[in-house]
């Protein structure tokens, strides 16, 4: 699929300016700017890397001055914007912007058309620049193409400015110069090729404003460094190529060499796009960005076990981990977890979701997955939710392929049973068994479930005592946990029966509100008390493939959820009807995070939304067409309005549903795909039927 806009949105900057693309290597660095190149978050960048020392992403270069000087004239296509100003003025003469495979923009200035396409080379730290100008006139003047690069060199949560210990020399390399700004971030290597020259001329581009960050409430004016200018003769017909990369290429390619790994990339990504035409395809090829392998630089200890040995041996190709988010999210288990199944199994992937698996049960201590996986191994435990849903993953593994128990059995079960003894047990931090079976999780400073924001080191949603979701994934893994104890003739294992029988019944005891607006679940039960606010946790109770609450009561709770909760773009947080709703999110830090689980859109409910309603249905096919009705700005409108071809974080409670949060989330892409198989499969019809009206522009 690709996106196309045409020359009035790309010169309407007022539009242009909210709409972004985004690249990436499969390492976990990435290229983003706005549709027209501007920089509009310090997150912003042509080529940030991830690095494991300093550990996190990086932006080195944050964009090029990018202009074609003929006749005695300068015509830049770069755009920046300063103090009360945008220059340059490069959108003026964008004719399209193309997202595609890749991103690709087209100018033109008079008879004479430039394209300029970029991407990052798979599974390596190089970013590619391509430049081809054509002529519609044979008396063309000599051309010469000027690019600055300008640098930030620093963490991507930061910004730079003016002086410093900045390092502002270049040293000089066969195709064009090296950079060091920051001893501590590796060298930066910028190239051309064909008939190019390199002159240093070191200078500061000062306050460049990046307008996003201004509305979160975030530093957004930076200095760049400007280390000198290439000049590059072109050819009408005649590509050529600018790098920046972390490894020198002149090693290992001549000065026309570049352009052969520029086709050999292409060729590979515009293949890939012919198989991603359909939505499901082109959502499958849009989970693969999130798939990564995390940067080593001697971090990454020896595998501390033979089993774990015997996974990077097996797997040591597949990717080790899933970004959560772009731009700024790393890799968190419980993210991690709920998106995986999209991502790999539903995408074709299976052996990238088993290497997952695999490794995220070897990360397990005390029962516990981390909640933030770091690439030193020095991985964050403090959340109760991940190790229920690292369970749910494996359940939905053997769901998409039955034959895949022998590798359950050898590298999930321990995990499983570690986990379902030790919360038993009682002996995870911050949790405690009830005499009912039930888990009592933190108190009233912790925030161990995905409703997390703080403002002033206080729980903007406090959830301590027994959330709905923690009480139905608990039982949902006590179930399974049987059921594949049987399955494998486990020895020494305690069958949880009994417990499971009585918990059912308590559970509809505790959290069951009668309502005359109707029946739903409490959010969260604590020391006799309930949440009676309307909240989606309590969807997971007739969601999860082992339900707790009662099969008579399952179509009250989606009934509830789809008249308060339910939007075109995924499912609020709370209900409108709440006094402490949230109906936008905007402002700085604490205003969105006052908001962030205060009524808020999250697209990744979609997929529990649509596993509860097939379940309650009488009549699925009807249930399918309405929700994919329903959801049908989500797969259309939304994908052409803020990360293009993507599914954005979060989005305003209240209509229009402004999308907001990081324009490409790795659980929201991947439940927003598997939805679309679920209900596929109970109503393939109605589903061919959906899917062709998108193709013919009806829905």
């Amino acid at each position: 699929m690709k996106f196309h806009y045409d020359r009035p949105s790309c010169q309407n900057l007022r539009r242009a300016l909210r709409l972004e693309w985004l690249e990436t290597n499969g390492l976990g660095d990435y290229a983003s700017s706005s549709l027209v190149c501007c920089n509009t978050r310090k997150y912003h960048g042509l080529f940030v890397t991830e690095t494991a020392r300093p550990a996190g992403r990086h932006v080195l270069l944050s964009t090029l001055e990018e202009s074609i000087c003929m006749a005695g004239r300068e015509f830049f296509i770069s755009c920046r914007k300063h103090p009360g100003v945008y220059h340059p003025r490069g959108h003026e003469y964008m004719q399209e912007a193309c997202i595609g495979p890749w991103p690709r923009h087209r100018y033109r200035f008079g008879d004479v058309f430039l394209t300029r396409e970029l991407m990052l080379l798979p599974g390596r730290h190089v970013l590619l620049v391509r430049y081809l100008v054509e002529c519609d006139s044979p008396d063309v003047p000599p051309l010469t193409l000027r690019v600055k690069p300008l640098l930030a060199c620093r963490n991507m949560h930061a910004v730079r400015r003016e002086g410093g210990d900045a390092d502002m020399r270049s040293a000089a390399t066969l195709f064009g110069a090296s950079v060091r700004p920051d001893p501590a971030l590796p060298e930066l290597f910028l190239q051309a090729d064909g008939a190019a020259t390199y002159t240093a001329a070191p200078d500061w581009y000062r306050t460049v404003e990046y307008l996003v960050e201004q509305e979160r409430g975030f530093e957004w004016q930076e200095d760049l460094i400007m280390p000198g200018v290439f000049e590059i003769a072109v050819t009408p017909g005649e590509a050529v190529h600018f790098t920046a990369s972390t490894e020198s290429l002149q090693k290992e390619h001549g000065r026309r060499e570049i352009g052969r790994l520029w086709e050999q990339a292409a060729r590979l990504r515009a293949e890939e796009d012919r198989h991603a035409e359909t939505l499901q395809g082109h959502l499958a090829r849009e989970g693969k960005r999130f798939l990564i392998r995390m940067p080593a630089d001697g971090a990454r200890p020896a595998p501390a076990t033979p089993e774990a040995g015997d996974i990077e041996q097996k797997y040591g190709g597949a990717p080790d981990a899933v970004v959560a988010g772009y731009h700024w999210f790393g890799s968190w288990g419980r993210d991690t977890l709920i998106a995986l199944p999209g991502l790999t199994f539903c995408a074709g992937r299976r052996h990238e979701g088993e290497a997952l698996l695999a490794r995220m049960g070897q990360a397990v201590r005390g029962g516990l997955i981390p909640n933030l996986l770091l690439p030193d191994g020095n991985n964050v435990y403090n959340s109760v939710d991940a190790s229920l849903w690292y369970v749910w993953a494996v359940q939905m593994l053997l769901r998409e392929d039955p034959e895949s128990l022998p590798f359950v059995r050898q590298y999930c079960w321990p995990a499983i049973r570690q986990i379902v003894e030790a919360y038993g047990q009682g002996s995870v931090p911050f949790l405690s068994v009830d005499v009912e079976g039930f888990l009592n999780v933190g108190d009233e400073n912790t925030q161990l479930t995905w409703m997390d924001a703080t403002v002033n080191g206080r729980p903007v949603t406090p959830r301590n005592g027994q959330p709905v979701e923690i009480s139905a994934l608990w039982y949902n893994a006590l179930t399974f946990a049987d059921q594949l104890a049987r399955r494998l003739d486990a020895r020494n294992w305690h069958d949880n029966e009994n417990l499971r029988r009585r918990m059912r019944v308590v559970f509809t005891h505790r959290y069951w509100v009668r309502d005359f607006r109707g029946d739903y679940l409490a959010d969260v039960w604590r020391d006799g008390e309930r949440d009676v606010r309307v909240r989606p946790n309590q969807l997971f109770a007739v969601s999860l493939p082992c339900p707790i609450l009662e099969e008579d009561n399952y179509a009250a709770v989606v009934s509830r959820v789809r008249q308060c909760l339910l939007t075109p773009y995924g499912l609020r947080t709370l209900a409108p009807s709440a006094p402490d709703y949230h109906s936008l999110y905007e402002g700085g830090p604490a205003e969105r995070d006052g908001a962030y689980h205060q009524g808020t859109v999250w697209a990744w409910l979609v997929g529990a939304y649509g596993d509860a309603l097939l379940r309650a249905a009488w009549d699925e096919p009807a249930a399918a067409d309405a929700l994919l009705r329903t959801l049908t700005p989500l797969y259309t409108r939304h994908m052409a309005e803020a990360g293009v071809g993507s599914i954005s974080e979060i989005f305003d409670g209240d209509p229009p549903h402004r999308p907001d949060g990081c324009i490409a989330q790795a659980w929201s892409v991947a439940e927003s795909l598997r939805l679309l198989r679920t209900l596929q499969q109970a109503a393939p019809d109605v589903y061919a039927r959906w899917e062709a009206g998108l193709r013919q522009g009806e829905c």
